[in-house]
């Protein structure tokens, strides 16, 4: 089982109150220049809110929601400390899980 660490928010804040796609592209740049695989998606309305396990989870964020999920804690710790309002959490998914969109459910 892998562990996906996420933060989450409702999709207005995330993909047009902040300056997310500005980080998330740095982010990116980052990566590519250490030949780092890439460990962090932006989902909207993600699928593993679903899960039964995360049902208050849901009922405290706005809908619709958005989230960034990674493999990397210390990116969402950040990102949680950068966006400051917004929910962080952790979930587990089997790593054959096509996407981490698609875990929990």
């Amino acid at each position: 089982m892998q562990t996906y660490y996420y933060v989450l928010a409702s999709k207005r804040f995330l993909m047009e109150e902040e300056p997310l796609e500005e980080v998330l592209r740095e982010r990116t740049k980052d990566y590519e220049k250490k030949n780092k695989e890439i460990d962090f998606w932006l989902v909207e309305e993600p699928a593993f809110l679903e899960s039964p396990e995360l049902a208050e989870v849901k009922a405290k964020c706005p809908q619709p929601a958005a989230a960034i999920i990674s493999t990397n804690r210390q990116f969402i710790t950040w990102l949680k400390l950068r966006l400051e309002y917004v929910l962080t959490g952790e979930f587990k998914a089997h790593k054959s899980t096509p996407h981490p969109s698609k875990a929990g459910n």
